[in-house]
């Protein structure tokens, strides 16, 4: 394919009368156009505009989303004027891009904080692609992304990790650097990508800014932050990536339009907040354009497909959920826990979620999502005491999917979840009032990359209360490698080994990392350790 010349379609897309700006460390060709802002076409940076990496994600068979966003001042609202500034982009077959088969001019604006989507059409399906974008005489560097095989094609075998939990102040991303370094498909992110919490002066490295981030340039700044990690760039220039968010991205424990706190701050600015910072969660994902915020809505559920071998079911469970129960906290259910108009999903997303189940083809179908599916009381004995943020807050939203499970018997469902910094691994029971009743799913809870955990001993003493629960580790920080066939899956637990030196692993970016326990799934079986 002829290689398109970026200069020629500048010139077609843009008038002709031109003056010389400068403004913010930045010059370079104004020129007026049809467009709202003026475009700035021939841009010179102070500082280097591709300081957030790039990155790749949401693979169909003959497309992918690349992604970047310019910001030569990450941490200052990004550091480029008002104006729109073309982009150019190029994907090839080749790492050394010397056989680019799609490129052409994005227009990173204002608006969207001069952020990057691109969604490259024509791909071959099942291959790899390297890509990369260059502004005026600036070039990113080179990101690999991978399409998805055709659906329903037969598809021998399929790896991707999960991830979840990265508090910056808590500690390095040295998983990170671990994972770009796998032999992987695809990176999936189950939430709190970035945390809302207030700088504090003695963390390991604080947060930017003065408080919790509130207005869209805050949100902005936190983001820009986590980006610069260089473990997570490589992360994201290695493999495509599929997100979903949970509570910290907005705001701790939020619920639909209901804040933590909802004395603090009324419901107009909570969903001022909200709205700012669904806004900056799009501006710094690769997600497609029907994920674009539309006030204080943005539609991140979806469905994704790898031939006949795999589908994902990514939920969304903070958008549309009903209030919390119970005070929101660890504790004893109360009888609002058992509500049955309650929801995390929204009725919606719920029955989305049947119809996909219902009619996937694949050998292996996940329900990918943020919290703790399981039932798990943290207290041994007679007492009790349950994540009320998490499932154990909404029985009845539980039951519904139990019984579909148990009654439409799709191929092999997984649920991979994050939000408890810590690891499990667990039968997904079709009535926990009855440990021997049918197992009709299987859990794996993903451990933090970063953030803390402070209940492990409290949770291993309750263990024998929790007979479906097959594994726990709270102790470590990491991801989890999952390795599929049409005979197996099989799950990794790449977990940060400590250091002598420094203590907690996290205190230390270049902790080693090892596989800690191996599980393994057969084809309509039951887990078991490797």
């Amino acid at each position: 394919m002829q290689k398109l010349n970026f200069d020629r379609l500048l010139s077609h897309r843009l008038k002709r009368r031109q003056v010389l700006l400068g403004a913010g460390g930045l010059t370079g060709l104004l020129i007026a156009t049809q467009w709202s802002n003026k475009v700035l076409a021939q841009p010179k940076f102070s500082n280097y505009p591709f300081t957030l990496g790039v990155a790749s994600g949401e693979p169909l068979s003959d497309n992918v989303v690349l992604w970047t966003r310019l910001a030569p001042d990450p941490l200052n609202g990004g550091g480029v004027p008002p104006y729109n500034i073309p982009v150019q982009w190029q994907i090839a077959t080749d790492e050394r891009m010397r056989k680019v088969v799609r490129s052409g001019v994005q227009m990173a604006t204002p608006e969207f904080g001069h952020s990057v989507h691109v969604e490259v059409q024509g791909l071959q399906p099942d291959r790899w692609y390297w890509y990369r974008f260059r502004v005026g005489n600036e070039v990113s560097p080179i990101g690999r992304t991978r399409t998805a095989p055709e659906p329903r094609a037969s598809v021998n075998r399929f790896r991707f990790a999960f991830a979840s939990c990265q508090n910056w102040e808590q500690g390095y991303f040295a998983a990170y650097k671990h994972m770009a370094e796998e032999d992987l498909d695809l990176v999936i992110h189950l939430g709190d990508y970035i945390y809302e919490g207030a700088p504090r002066a003695n963390a390991l490295r604080p947060h930017e800014g003065d408080g919790e981030p509130v207005t869209l340039e805050e949100y902005r700044n936190r983001h820009a932050q986590y980006k610069t990690d260089p473990n997570l760039q490589a992360t994201h220039a290695a493999f495509p990536w599929v997100v979903t968010w949970d509570d910290h991205e907005v705001d701790n424990n939020w619920a639909d339009e209901i804040p933590q706190d909802p004395q603090l701050q009324s419901r107009a600015a909570f969903l001022a907040r909200r709205a700012a910072a669904f806004q900056a969660y799009y501006e710094h994902m690769p997600l497609r354009d029907f994920s674009k915020p539309r006030g204080i809505d943005l539609q991140l559920y979806r469905r994704l497909t790898f031939g006949n071998l795999v589908e994902f079911n990514v939920l969304d469970t903070r958008q549309y959920r009903s209030d919390q129960p119970c005070n929101d906290r660890i504790e004893p259910r109360c009888p609002e826990a058992f509500n049955s108009n309650a929801t995390l999903t929204g009725a919606e997303q719920e029955q989305w979620l049947f119809r996909n189940l219902d009619r996937s083809v694949a050998r292996w179908n996940v329900i990918a999502q943020q919290l703790v599916f399981t039932q798990h009381d943290w207290t041994a004995g007679l007492e009790t005491a349950f994540n009320i943020d998490a499932w154990d807050g909404y029985v009845a939203a539980r039951n519904r999917i139990l019984n579909f499970l148990a009654q439409n018997k799709a191929a092999n469902p997984v649920i991979i979840s994050g939000d408890t910094h810590s690891s499990w691994v667990s039968d997904v029971k079709a009535d926990y009032n009855n440990p021997n009743s049918a197992t009709v799913a299987t859990e794996f809870v993903g451990t933090s990359i970063s953030s803390s955990f402070g209940a492990s001993d409290r949770i291993e003493q309750a263990l024998p209360d929790n007979p479906w629960v097959k594994y726990f580790n709270g102790k470590q920080r990491g991801y989890v490698v999952c390795d599929l066939n049409y005979q197996r899956w099989r799950s990794d637990y790449r977990l940060l080994a400590p250091s002598p030196a420094t203590g907690p692993t996290v205190s230390d970016p270049n902790a080693p990392i090892v596989s800690t326990v191996s599980f393994e799934l057969p084809n309509q079986g039951v887990v078991k350790p490797v």
